[in-house]
């Protein structure tokens, strides 16, 4: 069946009508599902799981490889991410998701979004919010994750706002060393420059990165943008 709009939208839709009704998401939710002539949302987010972007982005990951999700505001990039952490889990991987942007509350709305329920994947699912977050943290608590886990992290440039820790590009070292050290897969959402004008160009690209700090975007083996809905790839260099 044919959605009225991107399943974004249908999201974004959601969430305001939650806050304009003063109703639970999980309610706004079924509301547009039942509007889109589905039962509920979980049953629309299964139905159109099989034809996501993440799905097939998923499928081009490899254990051992930095990948970078990066959009302006609004576009998905946090649930671009939570969508390859669900890919992940239903291939019976572990997949952990570091945030210093946003609370577990925050986090487990965003799952209902696209249909996950953490409890279903027999603990395959850590979520982390730390204060404490950085790459010697990640790499500490992720010391004995198997090969082909996959991490998320809530976002790039946030690794770079305490003086005590490493440089940005130490840090984005130390990750990629690791990853491929212990065979994980390492995504990291990023900003995008306000500059980036859409009327220009239909995505963002690796000159539009925001990078308060110097960073070698090569060192990251996959850079992919979204737009509308959409997803390109592009090379690091």
């Amino acid at each position: 069946m044919k959605l009225s709009a991107p399943i974004y939208y249908l999201k974004r839709e959601a969430k305001l009508l939650s806050r304009k009704e003063s109703i639970p998401l999980h309610q706004a939710l079924d509301r547009i599902a039942l509007r889109e002539g589905y039962s509920s949302w979980s049953l629309l987010a299964a139905k159109q799981a099989a034809v996501t972007p993440a799905s097939k982005m998923f499928a081009q990951l490899s254990p051992g490889e930095l990948v970078l999700v990066g959009a302006r505001p609004g576009q998905g990039k946090t649930l671009m991410s939570l969508e390859l952490v669900g890919e992940a889990m239903k291939c019976r991987r572990r997949s952990i998701f570091y945030t210093l942007e946003y609370t577990e509350k925050d986090v487990l709305n965003r799952l209902r979004l696209i249909g996950l329920d953490p409890a279903q994947f027999d603990g395959l699912f850590t979520l982390d919010c730390s204060d404490a977050i950085s790459a010697d943290y990640i790499i500490d608590t992720a010391a004995s994750a198997p090969h082909g886990t996959l991490l998320a992290i809530d976002y790039l440039q946030l690794l770079d706002r305490k003086r005590e820790d490493p440089a940005l590009a130490v840090q984005v070292s130390a990750l990629k060393s690791f990853a491929r050290h212990r065979g994980l897969i390492i995504v990291f959402i990023s900003q995008i420059d306000r500059s980036y004008d859409p009327l220009v160009k239909p995505f963002p690209d690796v000159q539009d990165v925001r990078l308060p700090n110097p960073l070698d975007l090569t060192l990251f083996d996959k850079l992919c943008f979204l737009n509308n809905g959409e997803i390109r790839f592009q090379a690091a260099n």
